[in-house]
């Protein structure tokens, strides 16, 4: 996990250089971290991007208690995370055992804080290990429904053009990060979900 500390660093001078105490935490890779309207997002929520770049679920839960374990406020926990766990070559099972980590470290230290779980996206570039996400997708989203905190922001469709392939506008050209389109789509989805 050594290769992950410059960005973990960085993610902790943010966290200490926000001027109020965050209440949503966006946790997870670097569809977090890129998300570079995030604060103006969400702004009224107290918001803190807390991604790093290239993170697994398993690297999500090796960090939390560097990375989440000072803050106090949280009052919602917004994850992104999976994409990288296959794309490395982890199973659907392997990723959904980190998930349940995750989750078990979140309710050691904020008790039942609701938590969203994003929907791991149909990208053009990981779209040769489609079923992988698909399952992964389907077998987090079944946890999700274990309990009355945990909820799953279903991004799939929304990331696909009428062919149900994905949708190149909503992408960056490297075909796996999204561009403003893409995180604008995001944050109405998310935001919907949020207020429900």
């Amino acid at each position: 996990m050594h290769w992950y500390e410059e960005e973990v660093l960085r993610v902790e001078k943010e966290l200490s250089s926000l001027s109020y105490q965050p209440e949503t935490i966006f946790y997870g890779s670097s569809s977090i971290t890129l998300w570079e309207t995030l604060y103006a997002d969400f702004a009224d929520l107290k918001p803190a991007n807390l991604g790093f770049g290239g993170s697994t679920l398993a690297a999500c839960v090796w960090f939390f208690d560097r990375i989440i374990g000072p803050l106090t406020s949280a009052k919602t926990i917004v994850i992104y995370a999976g994409d990288n766990d296959l794309g490395d070559g982890r199973h659907p099972e392997e990723a959904l055992l980190s998930y349940r980590q995750l989750i078990g470290q979140i309710r050691n230290k904020f008790g039942s804080v609701p938590c969203y779980f994003i929907s791991i996206k149909p990208s053009v570039q990981r779209w040769g290990i489609l079923g992988q996400i698909i399952e992964t997708n389907r077998l987090v989203k079944a946890e999700t429904e274990t309990d009355n905190f945990q909820h799953y922001i279903d991004i799939f469709p929304l990331m696909l053009n009428e062919k149900g392939l994905p949708d190149s506008s909503l992408f960056e050209e490297d075909g796996l990060h999204l561009s403003p389109k893409g995180y604008s789509a995001w944050q109405e989805k998310i935001r919907r979900q949020l207020a429900i």
